[in-house]
């Protein structure tokens, strides 16, 4: 592919930076960036503050004190440098569309909502479904996939368009362990072609393989930085707020105490 937006050394910066809803900040002092070619895990228990700091880099919620720069820019209106992959489980999985037609979606900032893709948007399509390990479904109807191929064809949406920063929202929740080894070999490719990565996951494991940083909230952030410094227990503990972890196998995994 070809398309490629081009964009700054710090594709995604957060300064100081605390998000509000209706002046209610909701979480607060985020500082550190994403950088080209790396990917940073976000991390915490639910309603502390990952869909927040997403909803923040895609420019939806207001940023009240300190700054988010998406690409140099203020997000809201850096919205063309991010690919962004939602849960498909939020998606109606009746709506009448093949995988192929999914991925081409994606063209559309490219292309114009009004123009019907081209040759090379095709193409990009079926180069997007074969990163993502499903050439071979790009006819299938979108809803008829299971849930684990769904997201990777949501990824392949964003793939396309070849973004300069991708944005994943628990892409790995209930995938099925083939899809979770497809969207992460997918991911590794786009990190090694220079794409910033920020995706919010549950999965530790996963943050420790994929991830080279770690962003940890809770209303507020507990540390942002290398991996391994970010997910020891000592922090983890202070974020979930009094859960208690293991060691299963070698993985840190966070358990109710």
């Amino acid at each position: 592919m070809t398309d490629r937006i081009e964009t700054t050394p710090d594709p995604v910066r957060f300064t100081e930076a605390t998000m509000a809803y209706d002046r209610t900040p909701a979480l607060t002092r985020v500082d550190g960036r994403v950088p080209a070619g790396q990917a940073v895990a976000l991390v915490g228990p639910n309603g502390g503050g990952k869909s927040t700091l997403i909803k923040a880099v895609l420019g939806l919620v207001p940023v009240v004190a300190g700054a988010v720069t998406v690409a140099g820019r203020r997000p809201a209106a850096a919205r063309a440098f991010v690919g962004y992959v939602p849960q498909a489980a939020n998606l109606d999985p009746e709506f009448p569309v093949t995988a192929r037609q999914v991925v081409l979606m994606g063209r559309y900032r490219l292309i114009g909502r009004l123009r019907r893709p081209g040759r090379r948007d095709r193409a990009a399509a079926d180069e997007a479904l074969a990163v993502v390990g499903l050439a071979d479904r790009a006819h299938a109807r979108f809803g008829a996939l299971s849930g684990g191929q769904r997201q990777r064809v949501l990824l392949a949406r964003a793939l396309s368009a070849q973004p300069p920063i991708l944005v994943l929202d628990e892409p790995f929740n209930g995938v099925d362990a083939v899809s979770q080894e497809a969207l992460i070999d997918a991911l590794v490719r786009a990190k090694d072609a220079g794409t910033a990565v920020l995706v919010s996951t549950h999965d530790l494991a996963v943050a420790q393989r994929l991830c080279e940083q770690t962003c940890l909230v809770n209303r507020r952030q507990f540390a942002f930085g290398d991996t391994e410094s970010a997910l020891t227990p000592e922090l983890l503990c202070a974020c979930y707020g009094g859960q208690v972890l293991e060691l299963d196998a070698g993985r840190l995994v966070v358990t109710p105490g």
